[in-house]
């Protein structure tokens, strides 16, 4: 029987210290890009040292990669109103999105009570549908809508509003208009959005 030298003893040693240190650099690498390393966050407000730090890819093409939760304070992302603003809050776990049920919970028979009797009788006439043609799920959402008239032919009305249709275009466009030329009986949604690169709050003049 062959007995194995000191030195080859010492070689099979270092190749298996190594083999297991990548093995482990590449475990927990493979923890950190799934954020098991992340701080907790809970649902309370919290204070500006405290927002959660993560280095997790966001598949949400609003959020920046790579982005830096603990910047939202002084960037001023917590006062915007904008749907990339949203994004970022709720992919760094400082707001809830996606819950149909948000809100429902709060209100009580009397809180309806006071906002049926609080309710103008008439807002402004019937209601009349801005989005025309298709909509692809799930990014069918719209919202805040601006509005504006031609002052030398009133039947001719612009409105623009948030449209989520956009938001997985590049570059992104999260903007939307629609127009009407018969005093705002009927609306015609244009079809692609005359924005282009926006992130919503639209304004027409």
């Amino acid at each position: 029987m062959k007995r194995k030298s000191t030195s080859q003893s010492a070689f099979v040693n270092l190749r298996t210290i190594v083999g297991v240190s990548i093995a482990l650099a590449e475990v927990s690498l493979a923890l950190l890009s799934f954020g098991a390393f992340a701080a907790p966050s809970n649902n309370a407000p919290a204070s500006p040292n405290k927002y959660k730090v993560t280095t997790r890819s966001s598949i949400d093409p609003l959020v920046p990669a790579m982005f830096d939760c603990s910047k939202i304070r002084q960037r001023g992302i917590n006062k915007q109103e904008n749907m990339r603003a949203g994004a970022i809050m709720i992919f760094c776990g400082q707001a809830k999105g996606g819950d149909p049920k948000q809100g429902v919970a709060d209100s009580s028979a009397f809180s309806r009570l006071v906002q049926n009797l609080t309710a103008p009788l008439v807002y402004g006439g019937t209601d009349v549908d801005l989005i025309t043609g298709t909509e692809t799920s799930p990014n069918i959402t719209q919202s805040e809508t601006f509005t504006t008239a031609n002052p030398d032919n009133p039947n001719v009305i612009g409105v623009a509003y948030n449209d989520s249709r956009g938001r997985n275009f590049t570059p992104i466009n999260i903007s939307g208009a629609s127009f009407s030329t018969d005093g705002g009986i009927t609306f015609t949604r244009l079809t692609p959005s005359p924005f282009v690169n926006t992130v919503g709050d639209p304004v027409l003049l």
